[in-house]
């Protein structure tokens, strides 16, 4: 069986042409991860996964890196459901997912449960093509820079309800890992490592760092390297999290929006060569 795709943009994104069943039977899970890496993100209409079902074509992919006894993260506002609910307002700002760690996520993969009635779309903008785009000049200013990154860093750099900037103070920076700004990869590509989750440039002026960052985020999310997703349910959408930045939209407050998160296990640790 040969996989048959659609492009959602010139530089990121494909529509996978699939029935659940045949995505399923894992006869397409090795097109499918050289998709992945191909076009970044890659959408599944109508399938309607549960979350056995979710965990299962994960798995057929990659390995999937279990959160609980199931693998699925929560990914709501609703405190009840989700302790952590707090930090995902960083989600509205541009990310990799984990930069605080040594080896980051291959990938994830989510689906909905609950749509908002407006707002909520998720984001995404193509790393490498955006570092190919890059001049000769700006490749060698950053060619051998390092970042520290620290995940609670995102909810400075979003708009939060009122009420909740003291708690956000009260939170502290978290754990933080220094990472090199190119990726490296064993592929031979390059690809940038970025997002709000950056608190400084090593080695460099914090105001001059700070400007760097801002210029490359507002580089890397020019249209011609992002694709907005609009949710329907049944979706499933599996990103690249080694070569995408990503982040959702602003929704309503008091939203019952619920989506589920599987992550693909890391493969490739971050590391200058």
């Amino acid at each position: 069986m040969s996989l048959t795709t659609r492009d959602l943009s010139p530089a990121i994104g494909s529509e996978v042409i699939a029935d659940a069943a045949s995505l399923l039977s894992g006869s397409l899970a090795a097109e499918i991860k050289a998709k992945l890496t191909e076009r970044g993100v890659l959408l599944f209409r109508d399938v309607h996964f549960d979350d056995e079902e979710l965990n299962a074509f994960a798995a057929s992919v990659s390995p999937i890196d279990n959160q609980d006894e199931k693998g699925n993260f929560k990914v709501t506002m609703d405190a009840e459901i989700n302790p952590m609910a707090l930090i995902l307002y960083g989600t509205r700002a541009w990310h990799m997912d984990r930069l605080d760690t040594a080896l980051p996520p291959l990938g994830t993969l989510l689906s909905p449960r609950v749509l908002s009635l407006e707002g909520g779309e998720t984001e995404f903008a193509n790393t490498y093509a955006a570092y190919e785009a890059l001049s000769d000049e700006d490749k060698a200013l950053i060619e051998d820079l390092e970042v520290e990154h620290t995940t609670a860093n995102q909810l400075r750099n979003v708009e939060l309800p009122a009420g909740l900037e003291q708690i956000v103070d009260q939170l502290g920076m978290g754990t933080s890992r220094i990472h090199p700004l190119v990726w490296r990869h064993r592929s031979g590509r390059k690809s940038l490592v970025l997002g709000w989750t950056a608190t400084r440039v090593v080695g460099m002026d914090p105001a001059e760092g700070d400007a760097l960052i801002a210029r490359l985020i507002a580089h890397a999310e020019q249209p011609q390297f992002t694709y907005r997703h609009h949710w329907r349910m049944g979706d499933v959408v599996m990103w690249d999290n080694t070569g995408t930045m990503h982040r959702v939209q602003p929704f309503e407050q008091g939203s019952k929006r619920y989506l589920h998160r599987v992550t693909l296990a890391g493969e490739e640790p971050l590391v200058a060569a």
